[in-house]
């Protein structure tokens, strides 16, 4: 798609970035996303924005870890959201292919995507862009150590 370019996320994009993750059914404020993106500079991870026409059409993250069972860092894609009326589109597909060059130049082999069980769109996606299901991902709720009055 012309028009669209890609690039690490910067503070004012908090507000088109919550738009798009509340598009996910995941409430956060703008206030929360320039803190988060704050906190994510400092880090091994990184956030991507796709822009079109000067709006935020698309927002990617991505980390990485060195893990004991595999000799390269494995690189991950934790969340991706392209705009509801934008989908479709190959916004989507160049984010992914800018994150996976930024992973392949960290040193990463492999990329691993999380994905609700509920997106089955997405999971179309992922498998239709060559990625597989490789494992289960399990999860729970924990409580912080103040919350168990310690």
């Amino acid at each position: 798609m012309a028009g669209i370019a890609i690039r690490e996320a910067v503070a004012t994009d908090s507000e088109g970035i919550a738009e798009l993750i509340d598009q996910l059914g995941y409430a956060v404020s703008a206030d929360e996303v320039a803190t988060r993106l704050d906190a994510i500079e400092s880090s091994s991870q990184q956030v991507l924005v796709a822009e079109l026409d000067e709006r935020v059409a698309g927002c990617l993250s991505t980390s990485t870890m060195t893990v004991l069972h595999r000799p390269a860092p494995v690189g991950r894609i934790s969340m991706m959201v392209v705009a509801e009326s934008l989908r479709g589109q190959g916004i989507g597909g160049r984010l992914v292919g800018a994150a996976e060059r930024l992973l392949a130049a960290k040193g990463c082999q492999i990329v691993e995507v999380t994905s609700n069980l509920r997106r089955a769109d997405a999971h179309r996606f992922w498998e239709r862009i060559g990625y597989e299901r490789t494992s289960a991902r399990f999860a729970r709720t924990i409580r912080s150590s103040e919350e168990n009055g310690g």
